[in-house]
């Protein structure tokens, strides 16, 4: 597994780590058992950044890797977690010292730890990005020792670009994979110059890139893949990276046979391609069980792509996913 410093952390982590929120029941139930199966697998193959949210289940997915850590103090990775999303709406009248005390005490409460180790605000609105109170208050938590450093989780391009000029802003959390490659234009070059870490994640475009699912693929009523399709319940891009299912199913599977003939399973080639991307810090799978977890971590150690592999992708992306995607986040 490679590892590489999470931006202005100053902290190595490994490039797959372990995303959480199917921990808290979005994309299906998930036992505690199988839980604890993918965090002990995930820690054995070298994953070293565990990424949650205080709205995972309710704290559910917080809850179950603070059990792990008391189970696994030996394990020295770095748990990333999200706060602003409890409140009616992420907005700035929102985004008071109040909450954020409140908040981060209920995750070092669900975590059990008296520091935790980063925190990003959870996709708020512009109105967050553009305010200085904001990121006052985020320092006051650094320097009390509530947080040891803190980042942002964003939908748009915009967005990350006006993070990473903060002089603070650790790291950005953002949607990369082969269907939503946007960032690579100008958010990770100005990442990589600023020194500021990049996570990506929906690395899989929510499975699409596994190459498992056809038109006729169903899921849980409880699965943000049935309940969000549309945009429902939250940001359309946080599901199949924004694509229209059929496209991206039809898609995918060129994909997978471009996987293929580089000798890849289609999830390693997606991962590895994120990984492999120039400014990139970390990619967050997330894994139902500890088969899952394996599958993935194998994408730490896979050889750089084929340029041939590499520009197919880009004219996949181009033919298929841009004209409905690029332009929207």
């Amino acid at each position: 597994m490679q590892h590489r410093v999470l931006g202005r952390t100053g902290r190595e982590v490994s490039t797959i780590g372990l995303g959480t929120w199917q921990f808290g029941g979005d994309f299906g139930e998930v036992a505690e058992a199988d839980a604890f199966g993918a965090m002990d697998a995930a820690a054995e193959a070298g994953v070293t950044i565990f990424d949650t949210a205080d709205v995972y289940g309710d704290g559910r997915s917080e809850e179950l890797i603070g059990k792990w850590l008391t189970q696994n103090p030996s394990w020295s990775g770095l748990v990333a977690t999200k706060m602003i999303r409890r409140a009616p709406e992420p907005s700035l009248a929102h985004a008071t010292a109040e909450n954020f005390q409140s908040w981060v005490d209920r995750s070092r409460r669900n975590l059990g730890v008296d520091t935790l180790d980063l925190v990003q605000l959870h996709c708020p609105s512009d109105d967050v990005f553009s305010s200085d109170a904001v990121f006052d208050r985020l320092d006051a938590l650094v320097e009390s020792g509530a947080i040891a450093h803190y980042g942002v989780s964003v939908e748009t391009t915009d967005q990350a670009l006006s993070a990473i000029a903060r002089p603070h802003v650790a790291s950005v959390q953002i949607i990369l994979n082969a269907f939503r490659q946007k960032p690579l234009e100008r958010v990770l070059p100005a990442a990589q110059e600023a020194g500021v870490g990049i996570i990506a994640r929906v690395p899989l475009a929510s499975g699409l890139l596994s190459g498992r699912y056809t038109r006729e693929t169903t899921f849980a009523a409880s699965d943000h893949r049935s309940y969000n399709r549309s945009g429902e319940a939250f940001d359309i891009g946080e599901t199949f990276s924004g694509v229209d299912f059929a496209t991206g199913v039809e898609a995918a599977a060129e994909f997978s046979e471009l996987a293929e003939r580089e000798g890849l399973k289609p999830t390693t080639a997606a991962l590895a391609w994120v990984t492999q991307c120039p400014g990139l810090s970390t990619v967050i799978p997330g894994a139902r069980n500890a088969e899952q977890a394996r599958q993935n971590a194998e994408a730490g150690a896979a050889a750089p792509l084929s340029e041939s592999f590499q520009q197919a992708v880009r004219e996949l992306y181009s033919a298929r996913i841009a004209p409905t995607v690029h332009d929207r986040w």
